[in-house]
């Protein structure tokens, strides 16, 4: 290491005393809550998640009402959020009871890998465990590998001597707040991307929020979708092996009841 545990520790902490986020799955630490900040926030900006966090659990305040609900209800519950799979996953999660407490046992639930099991961990539980996510990641590479990707393995080392004993919850919460505000600030900027309205996932989206409307045949629901039909039925095909649609003997396609 180039920098010590303490001195990065004191580094990040003393940015964060001036710059933390007041976020509202902070002031909690119901597993079912943090459960719902962490899927919504896989993959999605924090600004993005606000709204829809509160929205949400306003649905469906408790883990059982979210298992009882219907698939179609909770997919127009996630409407904005993306990646609609998601929600299902959540749900499923929910219809499994009470969130242990165990790592191994966390990421046996869909849609839950290792980071997502260790954040329930130390925001829930409190426990005092190291999580890597793609901030962190980025934080890691950049301080200490000049900014050269490493294998999970060496970066989970790192993150394993960085945290502070006792508090995990702070120190996560100020190692997000610095990747997504100050990191993207000092760090070179990265590659353009594909457009995100030519992307599969744009047009997967587009589908379901048609669907969450009204159910419709097939010739209804791609009208007017700038992609070729070809891959439009390949989308559908894969819509509907991922749960998020279902077709009629009738040829209807509606969101999963």
């Amino acid at each position: 290491m180039t920098l010590s545990p303490k001195a990065f520790q004191n580094k990040i902490f003393t940015w964060w005393k001036k710059n933390k986020r007041d976020l509202p799955w902070r002031h909690t630490h119901d597993p079912y809550k943090i459960v719902v900040s962490e899927v919504m926030l896989q993959q999605t900006q924090v600004s993005r998640v606000l709204p829809k966090y509160k929205e949400f659990l306003h649905h469906f305040p408790t883990l059982k009402s979210l298992a009882n609900a219907s698939p179609a209800d909770v997919l127009r519950a996630w409407k904005g959020m993306g990646y609609n799979r998601r929600a299902l996953y959540l749900q499923k999660t929910a219809k499994a009871g009470k969130l242990p407490k165990i790592e191994s046992e966390l990421v046996k639930l869909p849609g839950l890998g290792k980071y997502t099991a260790r954040a329930i961990l130390v925001f829930a539980y409190r426990q005092n465990v190291a999580m890597v996510d793609t901030n962190i990641r980025q934080i890691i590479t950049h301080f200490f590998f000049e900014d050269k990707p490493q294998s999970e393995k060496t970066i989970q080392e790192i993150a394993d001597q960085l945290l502070p004993k006792g508090k995990a919850g702070e120190w996560h919460q100020a190692l997000m707040d610095y990747g997504a505000l100050e990191l993207v600030r000092i760090r070179k900027p990265t590659k353009q991307t594909i457009p995100f309205h030519q992307t599969n996932r744009y047009f997967r989206g587009q589908i379901i929020n048609r669907l969450r409307e009204k159910s419709q045949s097939e010739k209804q629901l791609l009208r007017n979708l700038d992609k070729s039909k070809k891959e439009l039925r390949a989308i559908l095909k894969d819509l509907i092996a991922d749960g998020l649609i279902t077709r009629s003997k009738t040829g209807i396609i509606s969101l999963p009841e």
